[in-house]
């Protein structure tokens, strides 16, 4: 089991869309001084916003560039607010 997830920045607003098998660990090391670095550090702390179960890491990471590609926060909050596109991703990317 896998998970393409989307997290959101309290700070500035910003959203990281990533993929992992432990969405809650990821979140715990996006959210850790000591092991995250780089510019996303300055955006924490992060929440969780969307999760999409996928059945493998290759989906997962099918539907991540998909999401990414998209360059869109509109269909970042469509993600959460119509489940039907998750859906119809993990048709697409099955």
């Amino acid at each position: 089991m896998h998970f393409v997830y989307i997290i959101h920045s309290t700070i500035d607003g910003s959203y990281y869309i990533g993929e992992s098998s432990n969405v809650s660990q990821r979140l715990l090391l996006h959210n850790s001084k000591e092991l995250n670095i780089g510019k996303s550090r300055l955006k924490m702390p992060w929440e969780l916003f969307f999760v999409l179960e996928t059945e493998n890491r290759t989906v997962a990471l099918k539907i991540e560039k998909h999401i990414k590609r998209m360059k869109s926060r509109k269909y970042i909050q469509d993600l959460k607010k119509y489940p039907e596109i998750g859906q119809k991703l993990l048709k697409k990317y099955s």
